[in-house]
């Protein structure tokens, strides 16, 4: 098995090293904080002499000036330094530099579960970088979840993983307005629940509920099909919406920014198209 040191204990960090060491991996681990290693080294990891100790550095801190921080001015001649640790695409396109500047390589990466997720059946990490040096250490990574390899920009690990985390938020919260809103009713949240199951479910399918493909499709084609389901209509539809929540006393900050995007598309003369033509106004701010 390989050697692997892990930077950073917080939660993630810290069941990565668990997860390194159930695979039988050779783990060492080093923290800022160094009391914050004795858990994991009572499990059979290694106390790393500093955060630059070791061949394959599996860095997961707060930010990228952390990883900065804990390596300081340590040289990284041949070493590789796996970073899933959350930042903006470009930040991680310097970070990239700055690696290489000391002689190492940086892979940059983005986990897509939350710890008790890591090492589990449908975990994954998008992994952007090298790839020749991502294949070398494949194996090993692997005991954290699928390597998902996305290119070789360093930004574009965390441009994936920003994507489906932008979904995942704004999706869940919608689910919280929903809950709330049908709680003023008397609704509880678990009597609402196979609905939005359902929902959610049909979203990411092939039937005509299947807006992930449908809109996937048509953006990537330029064309956004009205018809019998016009923007306009789904903008007057989401302005009865909004009216709902405000009455029950609900917040609807959020709500209420999804409708003015929506108006500002039918307002451009896009109205008669369908609802994926709000693109075309998010990308053009």
């Amino acid at each position: 098995m390989s050697e692997v040191t892990v930077v950073g204990l917080g939660p993630m960090g810290a069941k990565m090293a668990e997860t390194f060491l159930a695979a039988g991996h050779r783990v060492k681990v080093w923290n800022r904080t160094a009391s914050k290693a004795d858990p994991l080294v009572a499990q059979g990891a290694g106390r790393a002499a500093s955060a630059a100790d070791g061949d394959l550095l599996v860095v997961s801190q707060i930010s990228y000036q952390a990883m900065y921080d804990s390596l300081g001015d340590a040289g990284l001649d041949g070493k590789v330094v796996v970073n899933l640790s959350s930042g903006a695409p470009d930040e991680l396109r310097e970070a990239a530099r700055w690696v290489a500047e000391r002689g190492g390589t940086l892979i940059t990466a983005g986990i897509m579960v939350p710890p008790p997720g890591i090492g589990q059946p449908g975990a994954y990490s998008f992994y952007s970088g090298p790839e020749d040096v991502l294949d070398r250490h494949r194996a090993t990574l692997e005991a954290l979840g699928g390597v998902t390899y996305v290119g070789t920009d360093p930004g574009l690990a965390m441009l994936y993983y920003q994507s489906l985390l932008l979904i995942f938020w704004s999706s869940l919260t919608s689910h919280m307005h929903a809950m709330a809103l049908l709680g003023t009713a008397g609704v509880s949240p678990l009597e609402f629940l196979p609905f939005a199951r359902e929902l959610f479910t049909q979203l990411g399918g092939d039937g005509p509920m299947g807006y992930a493909k449908i809109l996937a499709e048509e953006t990537a084609a330029g064309v956004h099909p009205g018809g019998e389901n016009s923007l306009h209509m789904q903008a007057v539809g989401l302005g009865h919406a909004v009216e709902a929540l405000a009455a029950a006393g609900v917040e609807t900050t959020v709500p209420e920014a999804l409708l003015r995007l929506f108006e500002r598309a039918d307002a451009e003369g896009r109205g008669g198209e369908g609802l994926g033509t709000v693109i075309e106004s998010v990308k053009k701010p």
